[in-house]
């Protein structure tokens, strides 16, 4: 089973995060931002990745932590649930198109956490949710997963269409990622025999 369960507690956050790279797309989300929920909602559906997600944020001071720890949790359990990366497609890209925005999302399951970002909101909130957290999320995702992740839109005005064509693109590329290929017998996918450093 590549499964992987995250619970992190601090002073600013308590969350539980689980993960199942072979689910059918099952979600079940409250971090407290009603945007970031279906964003999250959007990853697991298109991924196909079953996510649980519960985030009990300091919400009263900001959305900064909450966002930022469940990006962080949830990178952890998916890098948990991928174990030692042995036999996986470990590259993955997409297109999103939503109406009139394209996005571009093309990652590596690399080990070495990078982030390239080029994408921008033309407004200061998604319902409660303060765009300038949705980079920060992917940084922290990235972090903790391990990923080499780049994200680009390509065009596009509508920032509700502009964010969710990136949270699916980036569920596409996971999906496509993660799949175990098996013409690769279980080996790293890597001449260096481990991901990573």
């Amino acid at each position: 089973m590549r499964t992987g369960r995250i619970e992190r507690n601090t002073a600013e956050t308590k969350i539980l995060v689980e993960v199942d790279l072979d689910g059918t797309g099952k979600y079940e989300v409250a971090t407290g931002i009603g945007f970031l929920d279906h964003m999250v909602e959007q990853f697991a559906k298109h991924s196909l990745i079953d996510v649980t997600m519960k985030v009990d944020g300091d919400l009263h001071v900001d959305q900064h932590h909450t966002t930022e720890d469940s990006a962080l949790a949830l990178g952890q359990a998916l890098s948990a649930a991928l174990g030692d990366k042995g036999g996986i497609a470990r590259y993955g890209s997409a297109y999103s198109p939503m109406d009139e925005t394209l996005a571009r999302v093309a990652l590596d399951i690399s080990g070495r956490p990078y982030l390239v970002w080029k994408a921008g909101f033309s407004q200061e909130k998604l319902g409660e949710w303060d765009t300038e957290l949705i980079e920060h999320w992917f940084h922290s995702v990235a972090q903790t997963c391990g990923l080499t992740l780049h994200v680009e839109l390509l065009y596009g005005t509508n920032n509700h269409h502009i964010c969710e064509a990136i949270y699916k693109g980036f569920a596409r590329a996971m999906r496509a990622a993660v799949e175990v290929d098996p013409r690769k017998g279980g080996a790293i996918p890597s001449t260096k025999g481990q991901l990573g450093g």
